[in-house]
Protein backbone atom coordinates (compact mmCIF):
# COMPACT_ATOMS: atom_id res chain seq x y z
CA UNK A 1 0.00 0.00 0.00
CA UNK A 2 1.04 3.76 -0.91
CA UNK A 3 1.53 5.94 2.31
CA UNK A 4 -1.12 8.55 2.29
CA UNK A 5 -0.61 12.42 3.68
CA UNK A 6 -2.79 15.12 3.96
CA UNK A 7 -2.35 17.70 1.58
CA UNK A 8 -3.32 21.32 1.42
CA UNK A 9 -7.00 21.73 1.50
CA UNK A 10 -7.52 18.48 2.73
CA UNK A 11 -6.69 16.44 -0.36
CA UNK A 12 -4.72 12.92 0.27
CA UNK A 13 -1.50 12.66 -1.46
CA UNK A 14 0.74 10.12 -1.72
CA UNK A 15 4.34 10.16 0.44
CA UNK A 16 7.00 10.10 -2.42
CA UNK A 17 9.16 6.99 -1.66
CA UNK A 18 12.87 8.45 -1.13
CA UNK A 19 15.47 7.46 -2.97
CA UNK A 20 17.50 5.44 -0.39
CA UNK A 21 14.92 3.19 -0.80
CA UNK A 22 15.33 1.95 -4.08
CA UNK A 23 19.34 0.77 -2.84
CA UNK A 24 20.57 -1.98 -1.89
CA UNK A 25 20.53 -2.25 1.74
CA UNK A 26 24.40 -3.93 1.47
CA UNK A 27 25.73 -0.57 0.03
CA UNK A 28 26.15 0.67 3.40
CA UNK A 29 28.67 -2.05 4.54
CA UNK A 30 29.99 -1.79 1.40
CA UNK A 31 30.65 2.16 1.69
CA UNK A 32 31.26 1.81 5.92
CA UNK A 33 34.64 0.92 5.91
CA UNK A 34 35.46 3.97 3.60
CA UNK A 35 33.72 6.41 5.35
CA UNK A 36 36.08 7.69 8.03
CA UNK A 37 38.82 8.47 5.17
CA UNK A 38 35.94 10.30 3.16
CA UNK A 39 34.80 12.11 6.10
CA UNK A 40 38.57 13.16 6.89
CA UNK A 41 39.10 14.53 3.03
CA UNK A 42 35.67 16.17 2.73
CA UNK A 43 36.39 18.16 6.32
CA UNK A 44 39.98 19.05 5.22
CA UNK A 45 38.51 19.94 1.88
CA UNK A 46 36.05 22.59 3.05
CA UNK A 47 37.90 25.64 3.96
CA UNK A 48 39.11 25.76 0.06
CA UNK A 49 35.69 25.54 -0.80
CA UNK A 50 34.00 27.64 1.21
CA UNK A 51 35.72 30.99 2.61
CA UNK A 52 33.77 31.05 6.06
CA UNK A 53 35.09 27.64 6.90
CA UNK A 54 39.18 28.83 6.21
CA UNK A 55 39.98 28.82 9.44
CA UNK A 56 42.02 26.32 12.53
CA UNK A 57 39.59 23.51 12.73
CA UNK A 58 40.21 22.81 16.61
CA UNK A 59 37.90 24.50 19.58
CA UNK A 60 33.98 24.36 19.40
CA UNK A 61 34.23 25.23 15.74
CA UNK A 62 36.33 22.54 14.58
CA UNK A 63 34.38 20.04 17.09
CA UNK A 64 30.75 21.38 15.55
CA UNK A 65 32.13 20.82 12.04
CA UNK A 66 33.47 17.23 12.71
CA UNK A 67 30.31 16.29 14.60
CA UNK A 68 28.15 17.18 11.63
CA UNK A 69 30.29 15.15 9.68
CA UNK A 70 30.19 12.16 11.21
CA UNK A 71 26.50 12.09 12.04
CA UNK A 72 25.62 13.28 8.69
CA UNK A 73 27.77 9.74 7.22
CA UNK A 74 26.55 7.21 10.30
CA UNK A 75 22.77 8.57 9.20
CA UNK A 76 23.35 7.95 5.70
CA UNK A 77 24.81 4.83 6.19
CA UNK A 78 21.24 3.34 8.39
CA UNK A 79 19.22 4.27 5.08
CA UNK A 80 19.70 2.51 2.39
CA UNK A 81 16.84 0.06 1.74
CA UNK A 82 14.73 1.44 3.91
CA UNK A 83 11.60 4.41 3.62
CA UNK A 84 13.07 6.10 6.52
CA UNK A 85 13.24 9.19 6.86
CA UNK A 86 16.81 11.12 6.91
CA UNK A 87 17.05 12.24 9.90
CA UNK A 88 16.12 10.71 12.86
CA UNK A 89 15.00 13.10 16.11
CA UNK A 90 18.54 13.19 17.30
CA UNK A 91 20.18 13.68 14.17
CA UNK A 92 17.67 16.44 13.39
CA UNK A 93 19.00 18.53 17.17
CA UNK A 94 22.57 18.22 15.56
CA UNK A 95 21.47 19.77 12.13
CA UNK A 96 19.25 22.65 13.70
CA UNK A 97 22.13 23.62 16.48
CA UNK A 98 24.57 23.92 12.97
CA UNK A 99 21.89 26.48 12.01
CA UNK A 100 21.34 28.40 15.13
CA UNK A 101 25.37 28.54 15.84
CA UNK A 102 25.82 30.02 11.84
CA UNK A 103 23.17 33.25 13.91
CA UNK A 104 25.97 32.74 17.32
CA UNK A 105 28.91 33.22 14.96
CA UNK A 106 27.10 36.59 13.22
CA UNK A 107 27.01 34.89 9.95
CA UNK A 108 24.14 34.45 7.35
CA UNK A 109 23.69 31.14 6.31
CA UNK A 110 24.89 30.86 2.90
CA UNK A 111 28.22 29.81 4.01
CA UNK A 112 26.74 26.68 6.12
CA UNK A 113 24.21 25.95 2.96
CA UNK A 114 27.21 26.09 0.91
CA UNK A 115 29.27 23.60 3.06
CA UNK A 116 26.60 21.74 2.89
CA UNK A 117 26.94 21.11 -0.88
CA UNK A 118 30.41 21.17 -1.43
CA UNK A 119 30.47 18.15 1.49
CA UNK A 120 27.82 16.67 -0.95
CA UNK A 121 29.77 16.85 -4.04
CA UNK A 122 32.60 15.78 -2.37
CA UNK A 123 31.29 12.75 -0.99
CA UNK A 124 28.89 11.86 -4.34
CA UNK A 125 32.81 11.84 -6.22
CA UNK A 126 34.16 9.60 -3.25
CA UNK A 127 31.74 6.93 -2.88
CA UNK A 128 30.82 6.66 -6.48
CA UNK A 129 34.31 5.32 -7.13
CA UNK A 130 34.00 2.62 -4.24
CA UNK A 131 30.48 1.80 -5.97
CA UNK A 132 32.16 1.31 -9.40
CA UNK A 133 35.17 -0.56 -7.95
CA UNK A 134 32.94 -2.77 -6.45
CA UNK A 135 30.81 -3.12 -9.27
CA UNK A 136 27.86 -1.50 -8.90
CA UNK A 137 25.88 -0.66 -12.12
CA UNK A 138 24.27 2.77 -13.14
CA UNK A 139 21.07 2.65 -12.26
CA UNK A 140 22.34 2.16 -8.45
CA UNK A 141 25.20 5.16 -8.93
CA UNK A 142 22.29 7.22 -10.09
CA UNK A 143 19.94 6.08 -6.94
CA UNK A 144 23.16 6.61 -5.03
CA UNK A 145 23.55 10.78 -6.20
CA UNK A 146 19.83 11.06 -6.18
CA UNK A 147 20.11 9.69 -2.39
CA UNK A 148 22.81 12.11 -1.28
CA UNK A 149 21.36 15.05 -3.02
CA UNK A 150 17.83 14.37 -0.95
CA UNK A 151 19.59 13.48 2.30
CA UNK A 152 21.52 17.07 1.82
CA UNK A 153 18.37 19.06 1.54
CA UNK A 154 17.20 17.22 4.84
CA UNK A 155 19.97 18.77 6.68
CA UNK A 156 19.72 21.86 4.85
CA UNK A 157 16.12 22.28 5.86
CA UNK A 158 16.84 21.21 9.63
CA UNK A 159 19.51 24.14 9.98
CA UNK A 160 17.54 26.52 8.38
CA UNK A 161 14.55 25.74 10.80
CA UNK A 162 17.24 25.61 13.20
CA UNK A 163 18.65 29.31 11.96
CA UNK A 164 15.20 30.88 11.95
CA UNK A 165 14.32 29.58 15.57
CA UNK A 166 17.69 31.43 16.56
CA UNK A 167 17.27 34.43 15.28
CA UNK A 168 13.56 34.70 17.05
CA UNK A 169 14.67 33.54 19.97
CA UNK A 170 17.07 36.24 19.92
CA UNK A 171 14.63 38.58 18.94
CA UNK A 172 12.24 38.00 21.63
CA UNK A 173 15.03 37.72 23.91
CA UNK A 174 16.29 41.72 22.40
CA UNK A 175 12.87 42.39 22.84
CA UNK A 176 12.54 41.49 26.44
CA UNK A 177 15.82 43.22 27.00
CA UNK A 178 14.62 46.70 25.43
CA UNK A 179 11.47 46.35 27.46
CA UNK A 180 13.31 46.19 30.60
CA UNK A 181 15.58 49.48 29.78
CA UNK A 182 12.61 51.37 28.88
CA UNK A 183 10.67 50.74 31.94
CA UNK A 184 14.18 51.59 34.09
CA UNK A 185 13.94 54.74 31.70
CA UNK A 186 10.22 56.47 32.27
CA UNK A 187 9.72 54.82 35.90
CA UNK A 188 13.27 56.55 37.09
CA UNK A 189 14.15 53.89 38.34
CA UNK A 190 18.27 52.96 39.40
CA UNK A 191 21.27 55.28 38.96
CA UNK A 192 22.52 55.97 35.08
CA UNK A 193 25.29 53.90 35.18
CA UNK A 194 22.50 50.67 36.05
CA UNK A 195 20.25 51.96 33.00
CA UNK A 196 23.67 52.13 30.71
CA UNK A 197 24.50 48.61 31.57
CA UNK A 198 21.21 47.84 31.01
CA UNK A 199 21.01 49.52 27.34
CA UNK A 200 24.31 48.32 26.20
CA UNK A 201 22.89 44.30 27.20
CA UNK A 202 19.64 45.37 25.23
CA UNK A 203 21.42 46.88 22.25
CA UNK A 204 20.57 50.07 23.14
CA UNK A 205 22.53 53.61 21.84
CA UNK A 206 21.78 55.68 25.03
CA UNK A 207 20.84 59.19 23.95
CA UNK A 208 21.11 62.06 26.20
CA UNK A 209 17.88 63.38 24.99
CA UNK A 210 14.50 61.55 24.94
CA UNK A 211 10.73 61.59 24.48
CA UNK A 212 8.56 59.33 25.61
CA UNK A 213 5.48 58.04 23.49
CA UNK A 214 2.41 57.15 25.07
CA UNK A 215 -0.17 55.21 23.14
CA UNK A 216 -3.16 53.00 23.89
CA UNK A 217 -2.43 49.19 24.05
CA UNK A 218 -4.80 47.75 21.54
CA UNK A 219 -3.08 50.03 19.33
CA UNK A 220 0.76 48.97 20.03
CA UNK A 221 0.84 46.02 17.70
CA UNK A 222 3.93 46.15 15.63
CA UNK A 223 5.12 49.82 17.14
CA UNK A 224 8.61 48.13 17.99
CA UNK A 225 9.26 47.80 13.88
CA UNK A 226 7.31 50.96 12.97
CA UNK A 227 9.67 53.21 15.66
CA UNK A 228 12.79 51.01 14.56
CA UNK A 229 16.08 50.42 16.68
CA UNK A 230 16.35 53.62 18.01
CA UNK A 231 13.25 53.06 20.15
CA UNK A 232 12.84 50.72 23.13
CA UNK A 233 8.91 49.88 24.21
CA UNK A 234 7.63 48.36 26.96
CA UNK A 235 3.90 47.45 27.31
CA UNK A 236 1.94 47.74 30.18
CA UNK A 237 -1.50 46.89 31.93
CA UNK A 238 -3.50 49.21 29.51
CA UNK A 239 -1.02 51.03 27.31
CA UNK A 240 2.03 51.00 25.98
CA UNK A 241 5.10 53.76 25.65
CA UNK A 242 7.94 54.23 24.00
CA UNK A 243 11.24 56.08 24.39
CA UNK A 244 13.63 57.18 21.31
CA UNK A 245 16.15 59.92 21.03
CA UNK A 246 14.95 63.45 20.59
CA UNK A 247 13.92 64.28 17.10
CA UNK A 248 16.40 67.08 15.80
CA UNK A 249 15.11 67.83 12.44
CA UNK A 250 11.67 68.37 10.72
CA UNK A 251 12.37 65.20 9.01
CA UNK A 252 12.97 62.70 11.90
CA UNK A 253 9.51 64.27 13.09
CA UNK A 254 7.52 62.83 10.07
CA UNK A 255 9.22 59.56 10.47
CA UNK A 256 8.28 59.15 14.09
CA UNK A 257 4.50 61.16 13.15
CA UNK A 258 4.27 58.27 10.31
CA UNK A 259 4.79 55.17 12.40
CA UNK A 260 2.64 56.67 14.81
CA UNK A 261 -0.55 57.43 12.03
CA UNK A 262 -3.82 56.29 13.54
CA UNK A 263 -2.76 55.05 16.70
CA UNK A 264 -4.05 57.65 18.91
CA UNK A 265 -0.21 58.42 20.07
CA UNK A 266 0.77 61.25 22.20
CA UNK A 267 4.85 62.44 21.87
CA UNK A 268 6.17 63.59 25.06
CA UNK A 269 8.54 66.79 25.23
CA UNK A 270 11.59 66.62 25.05
CA UNK A 271 13.63 65.31 28.28
CA UNK A 272 17.22 64.92 29.45
CA UNK A 273 17.32 60.69 29.95
CA UNK A 274 17.45 61.38 33.45
CA UNK A 275 13.80 63.37 33.38
CA UNK A 276 11.96 61.04 30.65
CA UNK A 277 9.29 60.10 33.40
CA UNK A 278 8.74 63.79 33.30
CA UNK A 279 7.97 63.14 29.37
CA UNK A 280 5.57 60.36 30.23
CA UNK A 281 3.75 62.46 33.10
CA UNK A 282 3.11 65.06 30.83
CA UNK A 283 2.06 63.31 27.39
CA UNK A 284 -0.28 60.94 29.87
CA UNK A 285 -1.49 64.38 30.95
CA UNK A 286 -1.94 65.77 27.23
CA UNK A 287 -3.78 62.68 26.67
CA UNK A 288 -6.23 62.79 29.76
CA UNK A 289 -6.82 66.74 28.85
CA UNK A 290 -6.52 67.17 25.25
CA UNK A 291 -6.37 63.99 23.14
CA UNK A 292 -9.70 63.58 23.13
CA UNK A 293 -10.79 67.31 21.96
CA UNK A 294 -7.31 67.37 20.00
CA UNK A 295 -9.60 67.70 16.70
CA UNK A 296 -11.65 70.41 17.52
CA UNK A 297 -8.60 72.78 19.37
CA UNK A 298 -6.42 72.64 16.51
CA UNK A 299 -9.09 73.29 14.14
CA UNK A 300 -8.98 70.37 11.71
CA UNK A 301 -9.57 66.14 11.91
CA UNK A 302 -6.11 64.73 11.83
CA UNK A 303 -4.55 61.08 12.09
CA UNK A 304 -1.33 62.22 13.39
CA UNK A 305 0.19 61.65 16.72
CA UNK A 306 -0.12 64.79 19.30
CA UNK A 307 3.15 66.41 20.16
CA UNK A 308 3.18 67.67 23.52
CA UNK A 309 5.69 70.37 22.18
CA UNK A 310 3.37 72.05 19.69
CA UNK A 311 0.72 72.28 22.10
CA UNK A 312 2.19 73.66 25.56
CA UNK A 313 -0.04 76.64 25.66
CA UNK A 314 -3.46 74.45 25.50
CA UNK A 315 -1.81 71.96 27.64
CA UNK A 316 -1.35 74.39 30.50
CA UNK A 317 -5.26 75.89 30.02
CA UNK A 318 -6.72 72.19 30.26
CA UNK A 319 -4.81 71.34 32.57
CA UNK A 320 -6.59 73.43 35.28
CA UNK A 321 -10.22 74.25 33.79
CA UNK A 322 -11.47 75.70 37.03
CA UNK A 323 -8.71 78.14 37.71
CA UNK A 324 -9.29 79.07 33.72
CA UNK A 325 -13.25 79.64 34.37
CA UNK A 326 -12.94 81.55 37.30
CA UNK A 327 -10.50 83.91 35.48
CA UNK A 328 -12.75 83.88 32.60
CA UNK A 329 -15.36 84.47 34.90
CA UNK A 330 -13.51 87.57 36.57
CA UNK A 331 -11.62 89.36 33.39
CA UNK A 332 -15.30 89.02 31.06
CA UNK A 333 -17.84 90.23 33.33
CA UNK A 334 -18.10 93.21 32.04
CA UNK A 335 -19.68 91.84 29.18
CA UNK A 336 -22.18 89.46 30.96
CA UNK A 337 -25.38 91.96 30.27
CA UNK A 338 -25.10 92.12 26.74
CA UNK A 339 -26.93 89.99 24.16
CA UNK A 340 -25.13 86.44 23.55
CA UNK A 341 -24.78 87.36 19.67
CA UNK A 342 -23.48 90.61 20.70
CA UNK A 343 -21.06 89.03 22.93
CA UNK A 344 -19.96 86.62 20.47
CA UNK A 345 -19.09 89.13 17.79
CA UNK A 346 -16.87 91.63 20.58
CA UNK A 347 -14.86 88.61 22.22
CA UNK A 348 -14.00 87.21 19.02
CA UNK A 349 -12.88 91.31 18.32
CA UNK A 350 -11.14 91.63 21.23
CA UNK A 351 -8.98 87.86 20.85
CA UNK A 352 -8.22 89.65 17.04
CA UNK A 353 -7.04 92.37 18.80
CA UNK A 354 -5.23 91.39 21.44
CA UNK A 355 -3.55 88.55 18.97
CA UNK A 356 -2.55 91.33 16.15
CA UNK A 357 -1.67 94.23 18.99
CA UNK A 358 -4.29 96.65 18.13
CA UNK A 359 -3.39 96.57 14.16
CA UNK A 360 -6.69 97.22 12.55
CA UNK A 361 -5.78 95.43 8.75
CA UNK A 362 -5.23 92.25 10.30
CA UNK A 363 -8.57 92.06 12.35
CA UNK A 364 -10.46 92.81 9.49
CA UNK A 365 -9.08 89.98 7.45
CA UNK A 366 -9.37 87.54 10.48
CA UNK A 367 -12.66 88.30 10.89
CA UNK A 368 -13.97 89.37 7.44
CA UNK A 369 -15.07 92.48 8.33
CA UNK A 370 -14.08 96.15 7.20
CA UNK A 371 -11.68 98.26 9.14
CA UNK A 372 -14.37 100.66 10.10
CA UNK A 373 -16.51 97.69 11.75
CA UNK A 374 -13.00 96.74 13.42
CA UNK A 375 -13.43 100.45 14.42
CA UNK A 376 -16.83 100.68 15.69
CA UNK A 377 -16.50 97.59 17.65
CA UNK A 378 -12.69 98.37 19.43
CA UNK A 379 -14.92 102.00 20.81
CA UNK A 380 -17.44 99.26 21.80
CA UNK A 381 -15.03 97.16 23.70
CA UNK A 382 -13.19 101.03 24.76
CA UNK A 383 -16.35 101.73 26.81
CA UNK A 384 -17.11 98.43 28.01
CA UNK A 385 -13.90 97.72 29.44
CA UNK A 386 -12.44 101.66 30.18
CA UNK A 387 -8.64 101.46 31.01
CA UNK A 388 -7.93 97.94 32.20
CA UNK A 389 -7.06 97.59 28.06
CA UNK A 390 -4.18 99.69 28.79
CA UNK A 391 -3.26 97.31 31.61
CA UNK A 392 -0.58 94.73 29.84
CA UNK A 393 -1.17 91.95 32.40
CA UNK A 394 -5.06 91.87 32.09
CA UNK A 395 -4.50 91.78 28.38
CA UNK A 396 -2.57 88.83 28.52
CA UNK A 397 -5.08 87.32 31.15
CA UNK A 398 -7.80 88.26 28.63
CA UNK A 399 -6.23 86.44 25.96
CA UNK A 400 -5.19 83.47 28.00
CA UNK A 401 -9.52 82.58 29.26
CA UNK A 402 -10.21 83.61 25.18
CA UNK A 403 -7.64 81.47 23.90
CA UNK A 404 -8.94 79.06 26.59
CA UNK A 405 -12.53 79.10 24.65
CA UNK A 406 -14.34 81.22 26.89
CA UNK A 407 -16.78 84.03 25.61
Amino acid sequence: MIPIKKGGGGVDQPIEDPPWLSLPAEIGDLLRPEMARIADDVIQSLGRAVPDYARPLEGRFGEGVRRGVEVAFDRFLELPGTAEPGLTVDSRVVYEGLGRGEVRMGRTLDALLAAYRHGARATFRQVSRVAMDAGLETPVLVSLGESILAYIEELSAASAEGYAAEVADRAGERDRLRAEVADLVVRGHGDEESVRLAAVAAGWAVPERVVVVWLPLDSAEGIRSALGVEAVVVGRDADAVAVLPEPLSARRRRQIDAALRERSAVVGPPRPLGEASDSLRLAMLAQTVLHATGAAMTGAETPHALWVDERLTELVLAAEPHVVTDLARARLAPLADLRPSQRERLTATLLAWLRHHGQRAPIARELRIHEQTVGYRLAQLREIFGEALDDPDIRFELELVLRAGHR
